[in-house]
């Protein structure tokens, strides 16, 4: 069964082409087509324990950090507990 390919990490909604290294590394050392490398690294989560709103506020923290206006991060946040990793 061929895994699907996402643009966006299933985690965070980074682009997945602006992953260091282009996305995290399953536990065999392959590229995930999932995550990117600051939420998955040697097949587990970087941060387990996170809650999909925990996710949301670092991205929009982080996203202001970097200086994209307040309602721009809100906007791109959002999303978040829609993504593969928060969908029970």
């Amino acid at each position: 069964m061929e895994q699907k390919v996402y643009k966006n990490c299933q985690s965070c909604g980074m682009p997945l082409k602006k992953s260091p290294d282009g996305g995290g590394t399953n536990a065999d050392g392959s590229k995930s087509t999932i995550y990117c490398s600051y939420c998955y690294q040697n097949g587990s989560f970087t941060k387990p324990d996170m809650t999909a709103v925990q996710v949301q506020d670092f991205v929009k923290h982080k996203m202001k950090e970097m200086g994209f206006p307040g309602f721009l991060a809100g906007l791109f946040a959002k999303g978040i507990p829609k993504l593969k990793r928060w969908k029970n």
